[in-house]
């Protein structure tokens, strides 16, 4: 047993791969640890960090060796891994912590947002925002920019480029959603898909049509065969046949009848009970992204009306240079450490990744680390958990959808080749991410 691995080794990796799959939750922290030094992550000279923005600025390809000898006098190694240090971001208020905007009141508390009683101060924010935000739609229509995230007090959203994560078309998808919001996202017209409440669905009438197959059809197995004691839908006619035998009595008039937003509401009872949860998770695709783009500039409920959050507009995140964003680098700090192992004492070498870590950049550090660690590290991955429901296989792309086509102009929206081509791949997680990645004579294993 590997004596740098973390305690909570999971039991049942998964098989040796040489490449993992997508990731598209955002990550917090990630914790790397290996029998190697990372010295070479340290005290990086002016030179070197000038040059890897300039690199990460001109998109340029970083093809390293598949082993350094000596990574710490790599300059090729060093500039490297500060041009995947970069992300993009708006708005850049330096005192507040902008990510995850998801229940972080509490850290935002107490520090000075001049604008929450400014309603002419929240406008040019609103405005200035929506510049950002449109850019950033218009790039990513131009394969320009290969995906971005909203990050907004309530829910993420997660905008990816037409050819991205199997798909044909631009899709973006919403997490989590509430009834108020999916009404609002339909009466904009705006056409969207549950792609878990309709993979639920569909399982629960298999299994119901399995059961039926094999007990015999008739409604009392029927009503046995179904999951959870869900109950069939109500409909109108129900209620009306319902209440007949209060007309019959003659006392219909003294008994209120539920109206019709009671009835709409018990209707809608499974619905609402998704709400705030993965499986609320909405699907938009195609030109209803850019409906949905105009919808979400308009949106009230967007920016939070109360509370310490109040006023400030949702947080913008991106892989690319945009209008009005700001280039912001993930903290990175190595840590060496002695631990024991039976009677004796070793040296543990960790490095530490802060900030939120977008997909592109845990695949390109992990490709960067397979060089300068000699193919074996470890890394444990702290997950955003709103974001992890976007690993789901939204199942839309077009059986004979030729990827040559929809990736031709893909290779321009500034992501190294063979990152663009995991991210290119159907999801394969499901609603879970990779919480652990080992890396053992160049191949990988994880745990999700």
């Amino acid at each position: 047993k590997d004596l740098h691995l973390p305690v909570a080794v999971p039991e049942v990796p998964s098989s040796p791969r040489r490449e993992f799959p997508a990731d598209w939750s955002i990550k917090t922290r990630l914790l790397f640890m290996s029998s190697q030094p990372f010295t070479w992550a340290e005290h990086l000279k002016a030179q070197e960090e000038a040059q890897g923005f300039a690199q990460h600025c001109r998109a340029t390809e970083t093809n390293l060796p598949q082993s350094i000898q000596e990574p710490k006098l790599s300059t090729e190694l060093r500039c490297a891994f500060q041009q995947n240090l970069v992300y993009w971001l708006h708005p850049s208020l330096p005192w507040l912590q902008l990510f995850p905007r998801i229940g972080a009141d509490r850290k935002i508390a107490g520090k000075a947002c001049p604008w929450s009683q400014d309603e002419a101060l929240q406008q040019v924010l609103m405005s200035d925002w929506s510049v950002s935000f449109t850019s950033l739609y218009n790039l990513l229509k131009a394969k320009l920019c290969p995906y971005f995230y909203v990050c907004t007090y309530q829910f993420t959203v997660l905008f990816r480029a037409a050819g991205l994560a199997g798909s044909d078309v631009i899709t973006a998808v919403i997490s989590p959603t509430t009834r108020g919001l999916r009404e609002a996202m339909r009466n904009e017209g705006i056409e969207f898909s549950l792609p878990l409440v309709e993979e639920s669905r569909t399982r629960k009438q298999k299994n119901s049509e399995v059961n039926l197959e094999i007990e015999g059809a008739n409604s009392l197995q029927v009503g046995n065969s179904m999951e959870d004691g869900e109950e069939p839908a109500p409909s109108d006619d129900d209620d009306d046949e319902s209440f007949s035998w209060l007309e019959e009595m003659g006392v219909q008039d003294k008994v209120k009848k539920p109206d019709a937003i009671s009835i709409k509401l018990r209707k809608e009872k499974h619905e609402v009970q998704m709400d705030h949860k993965p499986e609320s998770l909405a699907l938009v695709k195609g030109t209803n992204t850019f409906t949905l783009l105009n919808f979400l500039i308009n949106c009230k409920s967007l920016v939070a009306v109360a509370g310490p959050q109040a006023g400030l507009p949702p947080t913008l995140l991106s892989p690319v240079a945009f209008r009005g964003g700001t280039m912001q680098t993930l903290k990175a700090r190595s840590i060496n450490a002695k631990a024991r192992v039976h009677l004796a004492y070793e040296d543990i070498f960790s490095l530490e990744i802060v900030g939120p870590v977008m997909p592109h950049s845990l695949h390109s550090l992990t490709t960067l680390l397979k060089s300068a660690q000699r193919g074996a590290f470890s890394a444990v991955l702290y997950t955003h958990e709103p974001t992890a429901v976007f690993n789901t296989n939204l199942d839309n792309a077009s059986p004979a959808l030729n990827k040559e086509t929809v990736c031709k102009d893909l290779p321009t929206c500034g992501l190294h080749p063979k990152t663009l081509d995991q991210l290119s791949q159907s999801p394969a997680l499901g609603k879970s991410s990779i919480r652990f990645l080992e890396m053992k004579d160049y191949a990988y294993t994880w745990k999700s």
